[in-house]
């Protein structure tokens, strides 16, 4: 500028944190609660898809979860970090979608196993050739078809773990399991996937 002074640009505000945003909805302000769903909704449709298959199906498990969490958003006490509050009643929802769909498999969780826990199935990085990207897309469906084919115990550790990213304490406290719990039905649903995808990966 001619005077020497310079211009003065605000500094970008921060983001509102959840917990905030969360005691103002208990306050009655219902713009905090659709900018909770903004920042969630596509990480809780990836979860309900992944639970149920189809988007039908998971499109209205998305819209029963954050029903249920506007409804009882009030008794959120700040406990546990509001996404795991979210995501409980997520798969919640979901699981009670698929047992009203059929019935659910049974198999043991009880059995001690290593403690490794870790061992992941990992699917190989997208390469650019059609051959190879057509092989991937296989591997994708035959991953999903051999996800929703595993027992409801196993398939929500899985999908909470693996496909979406959290942590084993995160997991733990979305399904209120302890952490060698989540461990214990983690490994037992990655070995149910290698057995399932042997020939694919």
């Amino acid at each position: 500028m001619a005077d020497g002074r310079q211009l003065q640009v605000a500094p970008k505000a921060l983001p509102v944190p959840d917990d905030e945003l969360v005691r103002r909805v208990q306050q009655g302000n219902a713009e905090a609660f659709e900018e909770l769903v903004r920042r969630y909704e596509r990480k809780v449709y990836n979860i309900t898809y992944r639970m149920l298959g189809n988007p039908e199906d998971a499109s209205e498990a998305l819209q029963d979860t954050f029903l249920r969490a506007y409804r009882f958003v009030g008794k959120f006490q700040f406990k546990s970090k509001f996404y795991t509050w979210l995501y409980r009643i997520a798969t919640n929802v979901s699981l009670t979608k698929l047992r009203k769909r059929k019935s659910p498999v049974v198999m043991s969780i009880d059995e001690p196993v290593g403690d490794s826990g870790e061992m992941a199935f990992e699917i190989p990085d997208e390469q650019f050739s059609p051959e190879r990207l057509y092989e991937q897309r296989e591997i994708r469906r035959k991953l999903k078809e051999a996800v929703d084919r595993l027992p409801e115990d196993y398939r929500t550790v899985v999908v909470l773990r693996d496909l979406e990213g959290l942590s084993n304490e995160d997991v733990s406290k979305v399904l209120n399991l302890s952490i060698p719990a989540v461990k214990s039905r983690l490994h037992r649903g990655r070995l149910a996937l290698r057995e399932k995808l042997e020939k694919y990966l």
